[in-house]
């Protein structure tokens, strides 16, 4: 074992779950061998505990870092916000020229209120949408965080959000009593979300625009209708997929505004902001409920994104990482076909993610992990584009990958066994992310 693994054994002890974010525990990826702790970072380059350098062929910080690790322009703009002070009695600027800028980037929308995570900005957007509608039930398709409002789907029928988010999730510390307030409903099945809309007093849809696959049929035009017709309060949540194939919400592509959206994630590319952007109708509601906390106003958040926002409107960063992305699914599907392997290839290009149509499917993945990180790299079956990633570091990748496909295809054949070549546990399933 590493230092990592060591400090992870301590984590444990003290941490509940050994980490802050499920998507990082080192059991997602390689149990009891992956480094869990790093030391410095920069560009798509890792450094462990230990000094050993590490390529990032895998989350990159769980999506936030599309511009690469330690940007030098962004970290410029924080540390001069630093050195001047990140909090003071009084309130930042750099909030109200963000506000400015989002909303010169989503013309329909006329305010916006700032958080610091996906799940407040999940949240923050419930509260207002409800108080907007003057109703409590929310019609929802996507993941949208951790909190109760979330989570209470899984009071209605036992496991509502099983195809949402994690199968056998327990709602326990929920409150009983929001049983039946959210209704999920799969993506593109327009009927369903009809059906729950006739059957109970809808007033929020909540949706991700996009996920593992687009909108068929004119289903996001279907939904902007219903909404409209209904006066229901029409949420896109954009923490994910927002400035990843356009400047701005990936609804762009599809033609259809929302009557508010959450961006996350990449805005601050590392740094914490997120941000709840509406139509003044429904944003003024935040006015007659009660929605504030101290650390959403502190500076470096609103600074990282202004920087971000600065060089990703100048570099055009969604064409590079779409354009990489389709590169790393080209080369996966390659190695399959010729080692005859069958792959399901999802996401968009810049979060694609892949799976093994195989029974032993977990076990080929964790040996990925533990043979590439031999190599040098963080790898899963998943990978996140960012600007910093080039074409050498892909066919470094591909040629390190190549001898655990091998591997893997003599596996299938029955040459070897999978049980044989791994090291330690099978690693953990993680988010379905099916929507």
């Amino acid at each position: 074992m590493g230092t990592g693994q060591e400090l992870y054994k301590k984590a444990k002890s003290l941490i509940p779950g050994g980490t802050m974010l499920l998507s990082k525990r080192p059991e997602m990826f390689l149990p009891d061998h992956w480094p869990s702790y790093f030391s410095k970072a920069k560009g798509c380059k890792i450094w462990d505990l230990d000094g050993k350098e590490l390529l990032d062929m895998s989350i990159m910080g769980i999506g936030t870092n599309t511009l690469g690790y330690g940007n030098d322009e962004v970290d410029a703009a924080v540390l001069e916000t630093v050195k001047s002070g990140n909090m003071s009695t009084l309130s930042c600027p750099e909030e109200v020229y963000l506000a400015e800028k989002l909303i010169e980037m989503n013309p329909w929308a006329d305010m916006v209120r700032f958080a610091r995570s996906g799940g407040e900005a999940n949240s923050i957007a419930i509260r207002i949408a409800r108080a907007a509608s003057g109703r409590d039930k929310v019609a929802i398709c996507g993941y949208h965080g951790w909190h109760d409002w979330y989570l209470s789907a899984n009071h209605n029928d036992g496991d509502d959000l099983s195809g949402h988010l994690l199968p056998g999730l327990s709602p326990k510390g929920v409150p009983k009593n929001l049983k039946d307030t959210v209704y999920p409903f799969n993506y593109n099945n327009y009927e369903e979300l009809l059906s729950i809309v006739e059957n109970n007093d809808i007033g929020v849809i909540k949706m991700e625009v996009v996920r593992n696959y687009g909108p068929e049929n004119n289903f996001l035009q279907k939904v902007r209708t219903l909404a409209t017709q209904k006066n229901i309060v029409l949420i896109f949540d954009e923490c994910t997929s927002g400035f990843r194939e356009t400047f701005g919400g990936i609804y762009q592509k599809y033609g259809v505004e929302p009557d508010m959206a959450m961006y996350g994630k990449t805005i601050g590319n590392g740094y914490a902001l997120t941000a709840v952007v509406g139509k003044r109708s429904v944003m003024e509601a935040a006015q007659t409920t009660f929605i504030s906390s101290t650390f959403w106003t502190e500076r470096i958040g609103p600074t990282a994104a202004l920087a971000t926002l600065k060089v990703m409107e100048h570099v055009k960063s969604w064409e590079t990482i779409t354009e990489t992305g389709n590169k790393m699914r080209q080369g996966w599907q390659q190695l399959a076909d010729t080692y005859n392997l069958e792959i399901s290839i999802s996401g968009i290009p810049s979060l694609s993610t892949y799976s093994f149509n195989s029974p032993d499917a977990l076990a080929y993945k964790t040996l990925i992990a533990q043979e590439m990180l031999k190599k040098g790299f963080l790898a899963s079956t998943n990978f996140y584009a960012s600007t910093a990633h080039n074409d050498e570091n892909l066919d470094l990748y591909f040629n390190a990958l190549e001898d655990v496909y091998k591997s893997i295809s003599e596996c299938n054949t029955g040459k070897l066994k999978i049980e044989n070549l791994l090291e330690g546990p099978i690693c953990h399933g993680g988010f379905k992310r099916l929507n």
